[in-house]
């Protein structure tokens, strides 16, 4: 399973403060069944991680776990507020992307108030060759009065990641009736944890999984798309719905 939203990377964000703390939150996603995640430091105003920095920690913490024998694939990457994505230029953007300069830039969804802005940065980014995925949105109340909002930016290119704690319920009720919206919309295309600490409430997937009672589906949101995203390649279509009798118990 890959994990391409994760908080993993010490002393950069709200995230591990130590190596240390690294190491313990990569072996909790190896007890978790995650092989492969994406360090997706913040990069907005409290936390202005620069590129360098991220680039310097993630390859600190790929020699640690190497030799702490830990089997964890740890790659590059950001998340960038709305807000950070004009002050940064294309090679900045890029190194930003999930697992390097793959053309995927995550971009951090705000959890309160509808963005302006939002749909020019979509159309910025892929007049740049980028595909924005944008970052949570089922944890808006604004998103969550009015799941078709993503429709037209889902329409004009960009992604769409959602926490797979919403999608069980760990993260509320509202934030999982959102999230089985947009599913059955067909608005989402890749869960991830978001997590931040070892042994968080929110960092497994398999609740979220199990309640979708799709392999098929399961599958293309944690190891097709997420495999498509590192490689830089073509996104396959999304499988068929085969059930919706989970949404109803949203």
């Amino acid at each position: 399973m890959l994990d391409l939203h994760t908080h993993i990377l010490h002393g950069v964000d709200d995230g591990p403060e130590t190596l240390d703390d690294s190491l313990a939150l990569a072996r909790s996603f190896v007890a978790a069944g995650v092989d492969t995640v994406a360090a997706t430091p913040h990069v907005r105003d409290d936390y202005p991680t620069a590129l360098d920095t991220m680039q310097a920690r993630v390859a600190e913490l790929q020699t640690a776990l190497a030799a702490a024998g830990i089997p964890l694939d740890v790659r590059p990457g950001g998340e960038v507020a709305i807000d950070r994505l004009r002050p940064l230029d294309v090679d900045e953007q890029r190194g930003f992307g999930l697992g390097g300069e793959t053309g995927y830039l995550l971009v951090e969804f705000p959890y309160y108030g509808w963005p302006l802005e939002l749909a020019t940065r979509v159309d910025e980014l892929r007049e740049r060759g980028l595909t924005p995925i944008i970052a949570h949105p089922e944890r808006n109340p604004d998103l969550q009065a009015s799941p078709m909002q993503l429709r037209p930016l889902v329409d004009a290119g960009a992604l769409v990641q959602v926490t797979a704690a919403s999608v069980d319920g760990r993260l509320g009720r509202r934030a999982r009736k959102t999230a089985a919206a947009l599913l059955e919309l067909g608005l989402v295309h890749l869960l991830a944890s978001d997590a931040h600490e070892p042994d968080s409430f929110r960092l497994s997937m398999r609740p979220a999984l199990a309640s979708l009672h799709d392999d098929g589906l399961t599958r293309w949101l944690t190891e097709d798309v997420p495999r498509a995203i590192l490689a830089g390649e073509t996104i396959a279509e999304r499988p068929p719905q085969r059930t919706k009798h989970w949404l109803r118990r949203a």
